[in-house]
């Protein structure tokens, strides 16, 4: 069997609801995406939830990953009444003050728990974009302090606390997204900082991360680096990511579908993968731009194939935990006067 058969599709996709259709199974059962994404529209119940990931490996033939947005805050989509409301990440950081990673990694250990009795094994989480005054509210109480020291140990203790519980967490966004000043799903940010500063700031935050497994790009334009093309599309801020911040994981696309991207999305998704993206990620489920998605993105490379297997190789089964006393813990780290 060849290398082009034994890959996985260059692809994460989403689906349309709560239940897989037939016509999304056939199509999955083809394209043979390396994996997943749910989002809130995909989410009713506990039981529903364990049906479609179940449904989704089952289209694949194969225990592929399954991933979602449950930072917290505003981006969580799994909520009341059947799961815990989380704090924004910065508000707890602040909150928290010193015992901020330690409540973290709290934070995650019961994050990873919820996911994993539903079937979910990847959190788009944490982000270790460094919040200034100006960052843009779509992201600024998303992020995990302001300053990269800061933001990289709070992004760590994240991190570990979702791997304990047996969750693949995914970086992001690098290179970095908290000088941006517009939202991304609407409009392409500049970001005008030089190189120099950007090394000792922004970027900086994700060399001690390195290490992690998955990450996602930012859709920015650093016209210090590439004046023409946004870090997703951009061969220079790519190799920026893969040689300066030593990121080796398997690296995927924001969203492609995001407002910051101009083109067909075909082009899109052939300037990513040519810029030395692994995957493309295609959130909304629309049938016929997945069709387009992937017909345009193919087959995971030979270095992509060998991430994804080095990241899905670091799965495990969660630590035994008590959701409830870890949820304790946090909660006295937060008000310790209480």
């Amino acid at each position: 069997m060849t290398e082009a058969i034994m890959a996985q599709g260059a692809t994460i996709f989403g689906c349309s609801g709560f239940a897989l259709t037939p016509s999304e199974a056939a199509f999955f059962r083809e394209a043979d995406p390396w994996g997943f994404i749910l989002f809130a529209r995909n989410i009713d119940t506990p039981d529903q939830v364990r049906a479609l990931t179940a449904d989704l490996r089952s289209a694949v033939g194969r225990d592929a990953p399954v991933l979602i947005d449950q930072e917290g805050g505003r981006v969580q989509r799994m909520g009341p009444p059947h799961w815990r409301q989380w704090l924004p990440p910065l508000d707890q950081v602040d909150r928290a003050g010193p015992h901020a990673a330690a409540s973290l990694t709290l934070r995650a250990r019961v994050i990873a728990q919820e996911l994993r009795a539903v079937g979910i094994d990847v959190n788009c989480a944490p982000t270790a974009d460094v919040a200034n005054d100006q960052t843009h509210p779509f992201l600024r109480n998303r992020c995990l302090g302001t300053d990269a020291a800061q933001v990289a140990i709070n992004a760590r203790a994240m991190a570990d606390g979702f791997l304990q519980g047996g969750v693949l967490p995914v970086l992001k966004h690098l290179p970095g997204h908290g000088r941006a000043t517009l939202d991304s799903h609407k409009a392409l940010p500049r970001v005008d900082t030089p190189q120099a500063t950007l090394a000792t700031t922004d970027f900086a935050a994700f060399k001690p991360l390195a290490d992690l497994p998955l990450a996602m790009t930012a859709h920015l334009l650093f016209p210090d680096i590439d004046p023409d093309r946004p870090a997703t599309l951009s061969p220079r801020l790519i190799q920026l990511i893969r040689d300066e911040i030593g990121f080796d994981g398997l690296l995927m696309t924001d969203d492609i579908c995001m407002g910051a991207l101009g083109g067909a999305l075909a082009d899109r998704c052939t300037a990513a993968l040519s810029a030395g993206c692994d995957a493309i990620l295609h959130c909304n489920g629309e049938m016929a731009e997945m069709q387009t998605v992937a017909e345009a993105s193919g087959t995971l490379s030979a270095k992509g194939q060998t991430r994804a297997e080095a990241a899905l190789a670091l799965r495990r089964p969660p630590e035994d935990a008590d959701a409830e006393a870890l949820t304790a813990q946090m909660t006295a780290l937060l008000d310790p006067a209480a």
